[in-house]
């Protein structure tokens, strides 16, 4: 359990997740289910970083592993309303950026999770977690590279 300017944010993990694609040997950075039941998951390697999209116990539709030091992160930096963490995943002109984020001001303190889609620095979509407990999130404090 983490606690963040006096919210309690728990990482859940659930049987039924025994889907996940992270091999054994990496760590769970991301995941969640959407709302058409596909995970989004990040993994640590170590020396890689990977991005992976698609229905769980099923190949994925997308993966994408870059190198450690082609992958960065953006971490709150302890001011403003919302306290937000994200993953970024470059492919050629694409990046895959995966978000986590609290609105520390709400009385529900909901979280919103998922993945932007960037082609050529143009947003063309957005795909939401669903459940928050479906979300396993190990974003903060991640050692990446900044992103600009």
């Amino acid at each position: 359990m983490k606690k963040f300017a006096g919210i309690l944010i728990m990482t859940v993990f659930f049987s039924g997740y025994a889907s996940a694609k992270c091999d054994r040997d990496e760590q769970t950075i991301f995941s969640c289910l959407t709302g058409k039941s596909k995970l989004i998951e990040v993994c640590d390697a170590g020396k890689t970083v990977s991005y992976s999209f698609g229905f769980p116990n099923s190949k994925p539709e997308i993966v994408v592993t870059v190198p450690r030091n082609k992958a960065s992160t953006y971490q709150w930096e302890g001011i403003g309303r919302y306290i937000t963490y994200s993953v970024n995943i470059p492919n050629g002109n694409t990046d895959y950026n995966v978000f986590w984020s609290v609105d520390k001001l709400s009385d529900e303190h909901a979280v919103e999770a998922g993945v932007n889609v960037e082609i050529n620095q143009e947003l063309v979509a957005t795909v939401k977690c669903v459940g928050e407990k479906s979300i396993v999130q190990n974003i903060e404090g991640i050692e990446l590279q900044r992103t600009e």
